[in-house]
């Protein structure tokens, strides 16, 4: 699984709720199918339909039953992904991101905490409030970003301290993403302290991951000198590398940076001299980035991998049908809401609702 702290610029729905192994568990629940399960049926990717404004708001009303639906799933994972999703309509569906916040697990109510804060939405003060002095510090650090995004005067000096002496890594990991996206500049010198300090306890992946984090915080604060950081990080050479480099495609998508459009051109073309081409974690994440960056043509790449039996990559195929849009992306997504597997389900009806926005 690719990993990044609460829901921020996807990969895959996996990614979207990953947290410290404690909080959450894992992205699919063996319970729903097995590990190397297809899917029965899906669409034929060679045959793209139009559809109707109709036929899409029938689609988008499918995709909000399936996110009603796996809220009640017993996978706090899939249930954290249902709430993030619902985040992308609160006026549907604001009782979901309700059940979010009073989630019997940590990590959903931080991923809900997350997804209220990057879409501003107000009116949850007085559930996010108790979420201060949650258990779980990934959590307060979720609850703290989500009431500063929604005007609540919030102490936001525990944010340092977290990312500086808290010995998670998924809680460094959060909050140097937080500093970044809260936009303030007086963040910059505790980014800079964080980047140049060592961190023992953090192993080499680890560290790498938090560097790119930190160099993307530093981005959104207006250091440009960072984006070569993370260009560096697109081309993994070895399986230990795969994480850190679907996360930097990611970033660059985040970050909107334009002058990599090439690079990742490359990644989704490059075949070795065995005709082997990136793992497909890092060619759907490209694919995606592509069309945050104005180029939706990467749909194709969905297509080669939507009827895989790995159900994150099918997941992943369903985030870059979102991403890409258009009405030739509906029929793949209608298939994939029917999935057998719950965070399949969960990735198609998020892109659906993203790709409607």
């Amino acid at each position: 699984m690719l990993n990044r702290p609460f829901p921020l610029v996807s990969v895959s729905i996996c990614s979207l709720v990953a947290l410290a192994p404690p909080v959450l568990t894992g992205c699919e629940s063996p319970s729903k199918s097995k590990p190397d399960a297809a899917p029965k049926s899906t669409t034929d990717a060679s045959t793209p339909t139009a559809t109707t404004p109709i036929a899409a708001s029938v689609l988008r009303e499918r995709a909000i039953e399936v996110i009603e639906a796996e809220i009640k799933d017993p996978d706090a994972s899939i249930r954290a992904a249902a709430a993030a999703a619902a985040a992308l309509t609160p006026a549907r569906l604001g009782h979901i991101i309700e059940k979010g916040l009073s989630d019997t697990n940590s990590g959903v109510r931080g991923v809900t905490a997350m997804a209220i804060g990057r879409g501003q939405i107000k009116g949850y003060a007085n559930r996010l409030t108790p979420l201060l002095q949650d258990p779980e510090t990934i959590t307060q650090v979720a609850a703290t970003f989500a009431l500063i995004r929604t005007g609540v005067d919030v102490d936001r000096s525990p944010l340092a301290s977290w990312l500086l002496n808290d010995p998670s890594p998924w809680v460094k990991r959060q909050a140097a993403d937080v500093l970044g996206l809260l936009g303030d500049k007086s963040a910059m010198p505790i980014l800079k302290t964080a980047a140049r300090q060592k961190f023992p306890t953090l192993g080499p992946e680890q560290s790498k991951i938090l560097s790119l984090l930190l160099a993307e915080a530093m981005i959104r604060l207006g250091d440009d000198s960072q984006r070569p950081v993370i260009r560096a990080a697109l081309y993994p050479a070895t399986p230990d590398e795969l994480e850190a480099a679907a996360l930097a495609v990611t970033i660059i998508g985040a970050i909107q940076d334009r002058e990599a459009v090439a690079q990742l051109i490359y990644l989704t073309e490059y075949r070795d001299k065995a005709g082997q081409q990136y793992p497909a974690e890092v060619r759907l994440a490209a694919a995606q980035t592509l069309a945050k960056l104005g180029k939706p043509q990467g749909y194709f790449i969905a297509d080669q991998y939507v009827n895989s039996t790995n159900p994150v990559h099918r997941a992943q195929a369903a985030a870059v049908y979102g991403a890409t849009k258009g009405p030739q992306n509906n029929q793949r997504l209608d298939a994939l809401l029917n999935d057998p597997v719950s965070l399949v389900r969960v990735a198609a009806a998020d892109a659906v609702l993203r790709g409607a926005k």
